[in-house]
């Protein structure tokens, strides 16, 4: 998750998403670089617009759902006689 971070924050600064500049931004907060993880992530955002992939991600996350809501449903209130019952009845247990 930090190395898609990292990328984010490369892009909101206006700096190159490269492998250099991505090592640099996990190991100044502190992380492990982890070789593999940084190689794949950069492969994987070669050829995409980042700044329109936000764009329509945040539109999507700002759509209304689709889905009418669900009702909410109430549990029966129960009456507090069976509770004392109950209660009497586990205290009889104990006493024989």
């Amino acid at each position: 998750m930090e190395y898609t971070y990292g990328a984010l924050l490369l892009h909101k600064l206006g700096k190159d998403v490269n492998e250099e500049n991505l090592k640099s931004v996990v190991a100044a907060a502190g992380g492990e670089v982890d070789e593999a993880k940084v190689k794949s992530l950069i492969a994987s955002l070669k050829g995409v617009n980042i700044a329109k992939e936000l764009e329509s991600a945040s539109l999507v996350a700002a759509a209304p759902s689709a889905e009418a809501p669900k009702e909410e449903k109430k549990p029966e209130a129960k009456p507090k006689e069976e509770k004392k019952e109950a209660a009497a009845e586990g205290l009889s247990a104990l006493f024989g």
